[in-house]
């Protein structure tokens, strides 16, 4: 695997306030965004990937896409965590390196995306949801 520079126009800052407690943040997994699994359009309209986005592993690469509930072949259909800190996307990425946020807290109101009952009791052995 090589290492490449890239640029991006991101200038925000995430917002932690899905984040029930600080208890996780320090030990998150280190994680790959198969960026073509997302909607640019819906899912990082800004140039990121918001932190407290719901993400599943894709059973095939190992990579993380947008948790799909509906989606019962690939992977996608169980959750197992959340972007921990916004994602900035380069233009033409196939792939991003992200914090996988899977143990402790989460303010359900406060996702960027909702996640259904089947998502939370997926992970309910190592996310709390309040």
């Amino acid at each position: 695997m090589g290492i490449a520079v890239h640029k991006t126009e991101y200038q925000g800052a995430s917002d932690p306030s899905w984040l029930g407690t600080a208890h996780g943040t320090d030990a998150a997994g280190s994680a790959t965004l198969d960026v073509a699994k997302f909607t640019a359009a819906t899912q990082f309209p800004l140039g990121f990937v918001r932190g407290g986005t719901p993400v599943a592993k894709i059973t095939a690469t190992g990579l993380y896409g947008p948790y799909t509930p509906a989606d019962t072949t690939t992977g996608l259909g169980t959750l197992a965590g959340f972007v921990l800190w916004d994602v900035p996307v380069a233009t033409g990425a196939t792939r991003e390196p992200f914090a996988l946020y899977d143990h402790g807290k989460v303010v359900t109101a406060r996702l960027p995306i909702a996640v259904d009952a089947d998502g939370r009791a997926a992970v309910a052995t190592r996310i709390q949801f309040v």
